[in-house]
């Protein structure tokens, strides 16, 4: 990033954005990511631009070892980062997800949903999103299906997304689970692809909870 934009990119702090231009394309630049990893997000201000853009940051960046790829479940589940579709839909909200903090139903602001919302911090959820270590072999891919998620013989939850972690030596996964069954240390079986599994809820994120990397 400093060899295509210069030394500016170093001082962009953690979820800021700058505009700018490459080579006179228009950008927006912004210290984000979906890996939980010291990263940037480049967006184009002129669509038709994408292949100038794309031939520009290889010629720069094949040198130094850049390939394409694609975002990583494993640093996305480690740092417990949402899927849509997968962790999250639309049946979804804040307060099963851990995400209360950042709505403000007591506001004087007024916001669509914001009735819905209130009557569902009043009354309370029926299930809530957890971290789980399944202890098997370690998994060769993330899990392409939603596991079933039982205690004492009774269903109480799937598992969303699930991937083996070289890096903590375990098979991590999220999950959404009953209330009753979401507490750090609860004991859980996982019906997986290979059969039932032991498991148990664990703190999230599971790596670097402060996101340090990120944060540089």
């Amino acid at each position: 990033m400093t060899a295509l934009f210069g030394d500016w990119i170093e001082e962009l702090a953690y979820y800021w954005l700058r505009e700018t231009e490459l080579d006179g394309i228009p950008l927006v630049v912004s210290r984000t990511g979906w890996s939980s990893e010291l990263g940037y997000e480049i967006y184009l201000r002129d669509g038709s631009r994408g292949d100038d853009l794309w031939e520009k940051i290889m010629a720069v960046g094949a040198p130094l070892g850049l390939k394409p790829g694609h975002t990583s479940s494993i640093r996305r589940i480690e740092g417990a980062m949402l899927s849509y579709h997968a962790d999250a839909t639309i049946d979804t909200n804040p307060f099963e997800l851990g995400l209360d903090r950042l709505v403000a139903v007591d506001s004087a602001v007024d916001f669509i949903g914001k009735d819905a919302l209130r009557r569902i911090r009043d009354e309370g959820v029926t299930r809530k999103q957890a971290g789980i270590v399944i202890e098997m072999e370690p998994l060769t891919g993330p899990n392409t299906t939603f596991w079933p998620i039982t205690a004492g013989g009774e269903r109480v939850g799937e598992v969303t997304s699930a991937v083996w972690s070289p890096r903590l030596s375990q098979n991590i996964a999220l999950a959404m689970v009953r209330v009753d069954a979401a507490d750090v240390g609860t004991a859980l079986t996982v019906e997986t692809n290979l059969g039932p599994k032991a498991a148990t809820v664990v703190e999230k994120p599971f790596y670097d909870p402060k996101k340090s990397l990120a944060t540089g």
